[in-house]
């Protein structure tokens, strides 16, 4: 089997990518290639092995959305995914006839039933990969420390009264509301309940507080929201009186959507100060996402900037899933916040190598201990499989910091050795750091 990271330039060869205008620095290169990632942020399946499909992979899946333009690089027919099938699984074609898509999938099915439990960490070693923080709904067989580590869904935990108002705005929502809702039930009966407690006061210690820290004892590292696939990243600061007013006042019937949002907005609040106590950093879809409903001026992370200011919430550490993109220099601003840190998961298989590394290299220069690699690898499409956008999203990921930092020392911003130093950071120091791993 051909493993992607034995030579130490492979990655940056085998992808075929235009010529970059600065060739990578070698010596540099063969460092970053050499070293083993922490993916800060991906959705990985676990392994059929002749059991229930595995559906926890995301809270809310993205491919039963209404049909949407895709950037270039991921819609059906990239060359990319010829280019991880025979990195990954040894395919030996240029093309996509269907017996040589038949004799793939076989393949795949092969080595799943060689590896068994162990295939989705032969999956990280293909990739260079030493640990996937794996953003699931629950773990499971094939996908377990400590490789990998888990982040759990929150979202659900702000939606306890009648969400059909929310649901009704369009085709994605009434989707996505309704897993939110089967969601929030699970939470529900894991802590006693069958429906949301009378008070708030019982629903956010009973409730809120009893799944962070069920979460926590089992195993999450951090939790994830993926709100601005729902509503606007802007949470306001809603006093706790009228938080319990919406609360209590709206048993069972819909409340107008904006006196809603100062409910949910509370309720945020509330779990990022929890998070904050039981050292569980906030990750969050700080970015474009799918979708022709998505909103995207939504998703600008300097919405943000109320939460990262809050006194109260500055023991708590935000991380800014996918970077923000576009707006990668509203990142580079929020950094500057004490518990503000940024990953460039997403970008990495929507874009080019050449667009990632501008946006790294202004982070680089402006706060590099905040700046954490990440893959986003997650199921899209059978032929674009969570392995495959891992491969992808490694793939670019360490060119475009390659590139980065070839460009800054060119233009004599740093050394060689520094250069190297960036890279190791990028790739695994400041995860250690962020999470406090020992």
């Amino acid at each position: 089997m051909k493993n992607v990271f034995g030579g130490a330039l492979l990655f940056f060869s085998a992808v075929g990518f235009a010529a970059a205008q600065l060739p990578i620095d070698p010596e540099l290169a063969a460092e970053i290639a050499k070293i083993k990632a922490i993916d800060n942020h991906a959705h990985p399946v676990r392994p059929f092995l002749g059991g229930d499909k595995d559906t926890d992979y995301d809270a809310l899946p993205v491919e039963v959305m209404d049909p949407y333009t895709e950037p270039v690089r991921t819609r059906e027919g990239s060359p990319l995914v010829i280019q991880a099938w025979r990195e990954l699984f040894d395919y030996r074609y240029e093309d996509r006839a269907p017996e040589h898509v038949k004799e793939l999938q076989e393949r795949k099915k092969q080595l799943m039933k060689e590896k068994g439990e162990g295939y989705a960490n032969w999956v990280l070693d293909q990739v260079g990969i030493d640990t996937m923080f794996a953003n699931r709904v629950a773990m499971g067989k094939g996908i377990s420390p400590p490789r990998f580590l888990w982040v759990p869904f929150e979202d659900a935990l702000m939606y306890p009264l009648n969400n059909s108002s929310l649901a009704a705005k369009n085709s994605d929502y009434k989707t996505f509301y309704a897993d939110e809702e089967r969601l929030l039930k699970r939470y529900l009966k894991e802590c006693g309940y069958t429906t949301p407690p009378v008070m708030l006061d019982e629903y956010l210690k009973k409730v809120v507080t009893s799944t962070l820290e069920r979460h926590k004892r089992g195993g999450a590292i951090a939790v994830k929201f993926e709100a601005a696939y729902l509503r606007s990243l802007e949470f306001d600061n809603t006093s706790r009186a009228e938080a319990m007013r919406l609360y209590y006042g709206s048993r069972g019937t819909p409340i107008p959507d904006a006196a809603y949002k100062k409910l949910q907005d509370f309720i945020f609040r509330y779990i990022a100060r929890e998070c904050g106590r039981l050292g569980l950093a906030v990750h969050l879809h700080a970015a474009a996402g799918a979708g022709g409903y998505f909103h995207v001026a939504g998703a600008n992370p300097m919405r943000l900037e109320s939460v990262l200011n809050d006194p109260t919430l500055r023991k708590t550490n935000f991380v800014m899933i996918h970077g923000g993109w576009p707006f990668t220099r509203e990142v580079a601003a929020l950094l500057s916040k004490p518990n503000a840190y940024a990953d460039f998961s997403e970008q990495t298989f929507m874009n080019y190598p050449r667009a990632v590394a501008q946006a790294i290299r202004e982070w680089l220069e402006y706060a590099p201990e905040k700046v954490l690699f990440a893959t986003d690898a997650y199921p899209f499409s059978e032929e674009m499989y969570w392995e495959e956008a891992a491969w992808v999203g490694a793939t670019t990921g360490r060119q475009a910091l390659g590139l980065a930092l070839t460009e800054m020392m060119h233009d004599g911003e740093i050394t060689r050795e520094r250069a190297m130093e960036l890279a190791h950071m990028v790739l695994r120091d400041n995860a250690r750091k962020l999470y406090k791993w020992e």
